[in-house]
């Protein structure tokens, strides 16, 4: 479980599927076959786009569970899908729905 919110873009390094952000509380740690826990994603909707690269390149957690919707965390999962084949889940456990 990541202690703060992530934005994958700039955050996380799709090459090697490690927190890159060091002012997130787990820079350095390895994400690729894990599954992340965090309470929504942060920041830049170019986050998709990492997603999709991390999943394409082997080096994506193995799920995303959130606390709370996420469009652009989601939006990498489905665009690596359409483009590669390949996705990951995305479960959102909060909400109202």
């Amino acid at each position: 479980m990541l202690d703060a919110p992530l934005s994958l873009w700039g955050g996380m390094d799709p090459a090697t599927g490690v927190v890159i952000d060091r002012h997130h509380p787990q820079y350095g740690t390895g994400l690729t076959g894990r599954i992340l826990v965090m309470p929504w994603g942060r920041g830049s909707s170019s986050s998709s786009s990492v997603l999709a690269e991390a999943i394409r390149s082997g080096t994506a957690p193995a799920g995303i569970v959130l606390a709370e919707p996420d469009e652009i965390v989601v939006l990498g999962a489905l665009v690596a899908a359409e483009l590669y084949g390949s996705t990951i889940p995305v479960v959102i456990m909060g909400g109202d729905g």
